[in-house]
């Protein structure tokens, strides 16, 4: 790859990365308002949301407690519906991380994508973000339907689709996903609005 598009790749992941840093601490600056305003976005209660995070925090701190260390896992919860991905080096690895998640309280589901095999590595998981980012830039670009209304989770240029959406906008979502330069698949992982 030449390295001036590789640097200004690298630069712009960077930034997008700090920005959504700092946007995340930006509710918790201004108060409740500003939250609930983004949290209803997403469909999700302020309850929900809140139980989101600490489903995700508490399965973390239990899989760094009991997993080997050279297992990379991510963990997102989204109405505590819970996805797992990420790689560890055997299969007992990949099924021991699903039974500690059934074991924090509030999880209604798994979706376990976990692979066995090597860990990533830091250019992997920077494409990764980078997806993520341009996946969700075309959600916005697009305006077919609230970009905030569905998560994207990208792990090894699988692109995984989170929320609470209709039919349609489930659809719309998977089409521009899937047409993203950088996306080797889709996987729907969504709840659907009666």
């Amino acid at each position: 790859m030449n390295q001036k598009i590789h640097a200004k790749k690298i630069s712009v992941i960077a930034m997008l990365l700090i920005s959504t840093q700092l946007s995340g601490c930006f509710p918790a600056i201004v108060g409740g308002a500003a939250a609930g305003g983004a949290m209803a976005a997403d469909r999700r209660s302020s309850g929900i949301y809140v139980e989101d995070e600490n489903i995700e925090l508490k399965t973390l701190k239990r899989i760094s407690q009991y997993m080997d260390k050279s297992s990379h896992i991510n963990v997102t919860s989204y109405n505590r519906i819970v996805l797992l991905t990420g790689e560890v080096p055997n299969a007992g690895q990949q099924t021991q991380a699903e039974t500690l998640t059934r074991e924090i309280p509030n999880v209604r589901d798994i979706h376990n994508a976990i692979t066995v095999g090597f860990t990533s590595s830091i250019s992997d998981r920077s494409n990764d973000a980078y997806i993520t980012t341009k996946v969700k830039a075309r959600f916005l670009s697009e305006n077919l339907f609230p970009a905030n209304v569905v998560k994207v989770v990208t792990e090894a240029s699988v692109v995984y689709l989170m929320g609470i959406v209709s039919e349609k906008e489930a659809n719309d979502a998977v089409e521009i996903a899937r047409t993203t330069e950088g996306v080797s698949k889709v996987v729907k992982v969504f709840e659907y609005n009666k």
